[in-house]
């Protein structure tokens, strides 16, 4: 059995991180090694398993304390410290952290059947791509897709019976759902019970199947969908859109869309979590002798900024709440609109810019302080040794 990782490792956070912050991490690993994202990726699979179980730790206050004082071996550790077994399973996760998903999915699966209980069959998720600008992304914004799937047949008005013909009890289960079948072990006699191969749980089969649809209930068909993108969300969320998926077979339950955030690029900004990086490029006269200058926004507006005498390249103005919005789960508030200035060199000189130029260097004041220059010369001295 491989030797389990530190918790604060297993979701990339410090010991001394937030509630937040942890909940964030998590959230981030979850997605990006779910189930649904990783179909039949065993190695998927288990990084989920192990960050939940991570998870479940460290998002619990008595637990967190128990295992910062006496990690694997503290007390509890039987069975799976935090309530997991080492045969826990992914329905098991999202039983506990359905919170962090809104359902089982990334916001609503549905669980039906088991346990002796007739199954209700569900529709299918689809997964749909959107690149999104900075703009849209900072306001949130409502797309429409022409989606093709399967819909509820018409003809049969999604029960899979030719003229309301209807459905009777499973000859083979009952109307169980389920069969039980008694086998000879070493241990004795056991019973094992699995899903009726006739009607497929649903206790029932149809008397005549529709013509249309074959009896499924479902056809192919298309859907005009509008779908409503939160603001502040990233490269790489997901939204969830409930019941806008494959319609169920049956009359059964409709499937969800998952909608994948893309950022197309922006060539005035750069995104900094919910910051807005912008690149001044001040010329050399207003960084001396300061003034105002006008920079754009994300909304695409303009707003003046002031520029201090003697601005030095790489300082930082930060205009606060001009950034990005947290979408829920990721963060709070508003980030800012952080500014780097830059100063311009040009490359060609006249004469006469030349000549003053030549005037200026010759002047104490350009030539820099001393002091500065020799405290970046004793920084950078064993560069040139």
């Amino acid at each position: 059995m491989a030797q389990k990782r530190d918790y604060y490792e297993v979701l990339g956070v410090s010991k001394s991180a937030t509630e937040d912050e942890i909940k964030k991490a998590y959230r981030k690993i979850a997605i990006k090694y779910h189930p649904d994202r990783n179909p039949g990726d065993k190695e998927a699979e288990e990084k989920f398993k192990e960050a939940a179980e991570a998870y479940s730790i460290l998002s619990d206050k008595q637990k967190r304390q128990q295992y910062d004082q006496f990690g694997f071996d503290g007390p509890n550790m039987g069975g799976g410290f935090g309530g997991f077994s080492g045969d826990f399973s992914v329905d098991d996760i999202f039983s506990m952290f359905g919170d962090i998903f809104g359902g089982r999915g990334f916001g609503g699966f549905s669980s039906f059947g088991g346990g002796g209980q007739r199954t209700q069959y569900r529709g299918t998720d689809l997964r749909l791509k959107v690149r999104l600008s900075l703009l849209e992304i900072s306001t949130g914004v409502t797309k429409k897709f022409k989606v093709k799937k399967d819909v509820a047949c018409s003809h049969c008005h999604g029960s899979g019976a030719e003229n309301g013909s209807g459905s009777e009890t499973c000859p083979t289960c009952h109307g169980q759902g389920v069969v039980v079948k008694t086998v000879r072990t070493m241990l004795g006699m056991m019973q094992t019970q699995s899903e009726c191969p006739t009607c497929h749980g649903e206790g029932t089969v149809i008397k005549n199947k529709c013509r249309e649809c074959g009896g499924t209930g479902v056809v192919k068909g298309e859907e005009v969908v509008e779908i409503n993108i939160p603001a502040g969300v990233a490269e790489g969320m997901v939204v969830n859109v409930p019941g806008k998926g494959n319609a169920g077979p049956h009359n059964g339950v409709n499937g969800n869309i998952q909608v994948y955030i893309e950022e197309e690029k922006n060539d005035t900004f750069i995104r900094d979590g919910q910051d807005v990086l912008y690149n001044l490029l001040l010329d050399f006269p207003t960084a001396a002798l300061g003034g105002e200058v006008e920079i754009p926004t994300i909304e695409g507006t303009k707003v003046k900024i002031k520029i201090e005498p003697g601005t030095q390249p790489g300082k930082t103005l930060r205009l606060r709440g001009k950034g990005l919005p947290a979408v829920q789960g990721y963060g709070n508030g508003t980030g800012d609109l952080v500014v780097n200035i830059s100063v311009y060199v040009p490359k060609e000189l006249s004469r006469s810019e030349k000549e003053m130029l030549q005037k200026l260097r010759e002047s104490d004041n350009f030539k820099g302080d001393t002091q500065t220059k020799k405290s970046i010369f004793d920084k950078f001295k064993n560069y040139f040794n």
